[in-house]
């Protein structure tokens, strides 16, 4: 179940009950819906709310899957790990689902990355000691497991651990809105969105990600207009069986290098810098755009232009960011299959 705050009457008492709280940003959001109910979330370009950011940290390996409440993400980041492997970074803004996971711990490239959206409400399993006071000290709204508990993370049964803490999101964005805890709402983060590309791009069928233990592929499907992922040459899929994909898909190129930061096992965590510029590909509507990033500090947004400075447009809907320092393999259509640009 997902929540969508679309139902004018529960709109009318949830504006009630945020009118006593003195939560005015989110009881504006709801006013806002009461009166013009059809919205467009300035994460995703797709038909939503911009309520407040929840931001959900998942484990990424075989025994994390099926995920739970992916396909509600507006923007799903690809962090690598220790060990060469991939963890998740899930922001929520326009869908609260009511369960998500299984949740893992923070890592330190999540504070760098996550502070161009404002103060967030950040949901992980816990941390490394030496973590927990970088955490508290970021512009961070801190709902982990450590400060929320057992009311709002459960643990699923059916799984095995550390893969079994899963959240109750919508119990815990509820809890946080009668408590008055401060989170922002959904904001414009450096991109923009189009029905059809408007920058020319290369023409493709599939493209393969890398990390040093984990590869991701999309195949584009022009029935759905989504990129379907796959992990490690399986579909990846969600635990209500729906094959996850973007409609867009964009390739960071990014320097990942050894931290301060280690796991229990000794293994060291890596970090991702995405404050800077560099390269990378947007993927949208069956073809591949040579891109530049740029983010000049940790508070701007990260802008995307095309190789002539000209800006990029995403496709309406959810996005996925792959933070790799490793170029991509992509598979080209044949000339006469390419999809047609505006220019």
């Amino acid at each position: 179940m997902c929540f969508r705050p679309r139902n004018f009457l529960l709109l009318f008492a949830y504006a009630a009950i945020l009118a006593t709280t003195g939560c005015s940003s989110i009881s504006q959001t709801v006013t806002q819906l009461i009166s013009d109910p059809v919205q467009t979330n300035v994460l995703s370009g797709r038909e939503g709310a911009n309520g407040p950011i929840l931001v959900v940290k998942l484990d990424d390996t075989v025994n994390a899957r099926p995920q739970v409440g992916l396909e509600f993400a507006d923007v799903v980041y690809i962090e690598q790990v220790e060990g060469g492997l991939t963890r998740l970074a899930a922001i929520y803004s326009s869908n609260i689902p009511q369960r998500i996971g299984p949740v893992r711990s923070a890592r330190i490239s999540d504070i760098e990355l996550l502070a161009q959206y404002g103060r967030v409400a950040f949901a992980y399993s816990g941390a490394q000691q030496k973590l927990i006071p970088v955490i508290a000290a970021a512009n961070l709204a801190d709902v982990g497991a450590m400060h929320r508990g057992p009311v709002f993370y459960e643990t699923d049964i059916t799984r095995i651990q550390p893969y079994a803490m899963f959240l109750n999101a919508q119990k815990l964005m509820a809890n946080e809105s009668a408590k008055g805890t401060s989170i922002d709402l959904a904001k414009n983060v450096g991109w923009n969105f189009s029905k059809s590309p408007e920058n020319e791009g290369i023409g493709i069928s599939d493209v393969t990600i890398h990390w040093p233990a984990q590869k991701y592929a999309g195949k584009w499907d022009a029935i759905t207009n989504r990129w379907l992922l796959s992990v490690n040459s399986q579909p990846d899929l969600s635990d209500l069986g729906k094959n996850l994909g973007p409609t867009t898909l964009v390739i960071q190129i990014v320097s990942i290098t050894p931290s301060e930061y280690g796991d229990k096992f000794g293994g060291n965590t890596p970090f991702s810098q995405t404050v800077g510029s560099g390269k990378g590909y947007v993927l949208r509507d069956g073809i591949a755009i040579d891109a530049k990033w740029n983010r000049p500090d940790s508070l701007s947004p990260t802008t995307w232009t095309d190789l002539n400075g000209s800006e990029i447009k995403f496709a309406p809907g959810q996005i996925w960011v792959a933070l790799t320092d490793r170029e991509p393999d992509f598979t080209h259509k044949s000339p006469s299959a390419t999809n047609p640009t505006s220019k």
